[in-house]
């Protein structure tokens, strides 16, 4: 693939403007009101899967792009509790424990903001890439999107359809693979859904309790040649079980993510890495039913460009 066909795609699916000229969500304009109570009434039984990954030192991050695994420790712990009474009046009555954590925002299972991603200097609806700054984005931040993060949520287990546990590494999925896989789920892709996208590559790494080099070796994912389709069928956002959504390696020489470029500032698409799917898949794929209520909401980090998040798919 050529940089020019890049940008051929890029402007085919440019959303700026399409919502007005201070919009700052993107493709997730879609989810109105009335696909959110649509999606309530798919949670008929009950069953609710948490897609997020524990948050703990033994994680999915070797250091690239300066991204660490969460760094948890107590400030305050049993061993502080109080003990004679003079110590326990100090402390009013009781003792207690406290903790923190340090982590960059994008390095377990999480949304990109439309800031995080800049083409040719600019942002989602065209606003310069200079609007994030040391202090955060002043633009298209992830804390504008609190309350737009849920809503019907499809799984296509591209997988499991072409009967494979995982996609083979570098495995670009095609807008073939998308429309098969959701025929034989009996499941219709409609506007304003959140496709979760199951490639079964971190099936891999669960499966021998080790997730090192998960960032780095190469990934099944989806082709930027979907991007169009994704636009015509107005997804809200898409989300994947491997680390970029996308394929790896790159599609096009001299471009690491060239579906980020196409997804994020051109067509404001939010997208959503390092989903655990594995538990929704075997589910979905015993009774038959992949749409469900899906609630994702992002940390209201002001100014942040993207957020950790423990999905809840609910059926």
């Amino acid at each position: 693939m050529s940089e020019e066909a890049l940008r051929a795609i890029a402007l085919q699916v440019r959303n700026w403007g399409r919502w007005g000229p201070d919009d700052e969500l993107g493709t997730l304009n879609y989810i109105t009101p009335e696909r959110i109570a649509a999606a309530c009434r798919l949670a008929t039984t009950g069953k609710v899967f948490a897609l997020g990954i524990p948050l703990d030192r033994n994680g999915p991050q070797s250091g690239t792009r300066q991204r660490f695994n969460p760094i948890h420790t107590m400030f305050r712990d049993g061993g502080d509790a109080p003990k004679t009474p003079a110590e326990v009046r100090a402390m009013e009555g009781y003792g207690g424990s406290d903790d923190w954590i340090v982590m960059p925002l994008q390095c377990v299972t999480q949304w990109d903001s439309l800031a995080h991603i800049f083409y040719e200097g600019k942002m989602y609806n065209g606003y310069d890439a200079a609007l994030v700054t040391s202090s955060g984005a002043a633009k298209n931040s992830i804390d504008k999107t609190t309350s737009r993060l849920a809503g019907r949520g499809v799984l296509l287990d591209v997988a499991r359809q072409k009967g494979v546990k995982a996609l083979e590494p570098g495995y670009a999925i095609t807008v073939a693979d998308l429309e098969a896989t959701a025929a034989a789920q009996r499941v219709e892709v409609l506007p304003g859904d959140i496709l979760l996208v199951r490639t079964g590559h971190m099936s891999r790494y669960l499966d021998r309790n080790d997730w090192k080099h998960y960032d780095l070796d190469p990934f099944p994912g989806v082709s930027v040649h979907t991007a169009p389709w994704l636009h015509a069928r107005q997804i809200a956002a898409i989300a994947s079980d491997n680390y970029a959504v996308e394929v790896r390696p790159s599609e096009i020489a001299g471009f690491r993510n060239p579906f980020h470029v196409i997804a994020i500032p051109n067509m404001g698409l939010t997208l959503g890495e390092i989903f655990f799917l594995e538990d929704l898949a075997a589910d979905c794929a015993a009774d038959g039913r992949y749409a469900f209520l899906l609630v994702a909401p992002p940390l209201p980090v002001t100014r942040g460009v993207g957020t950790p998040i423990n999905p809840y798919a609910l059926k």
